[in-house]
């Protein structure tokens, strides 16, 4: 499944292109801009799973470094700093991971 099954193509290049500045990325703007506040907790879920590269169930710090190039493949990579930032605010348990299970995959999304 590509991510454009499940948003939108325009939104997800004004999005990555908002933030391609490096230290720009705000990953509460960038999930409201590629329209993740409008889906469902499905379709949510089916962005965290394209997002999940090795198909562990979770999405750990090596994966989130390159969760912009998830959307698309011109997305930069994220700094170590916003890539901790990202994992901070959606890891709830402290593992080191953002799981699938439940509600956590909405954690991922702060606020959604």
């Amino acid at each position: 499944m590509a991510m454009t099954d499940v948003l939108n193509a325009e939104d997800i290049k004004k999005a990555v292109g908002a933030f391609s500045a490096a230290e720009s990325f705000n990953y509460k703007k960038f999930f409201e801009m590629v329209g993740l506040k409008k889906k469902s907790p499905e379709d949510v879920k089916k962005v965290f799973h394209i997002l999940d590269k090795d198909r562990s169930g979770f999405i750990e710090e090596d994966e989130l470094k390159f969760v912009l190039k998830g959307f698309t493949p011109e997305g930069r990579d994220l700094s170590d700093k916003e890539t901790k930032a990202l994992l901070a605010a959606g890891d709830k348990d402290g593992d080191g991971k953002i799981g699938a299970d439940g509600d956590s995959s909405r954690s991922l999304w702060p606020g959604y």
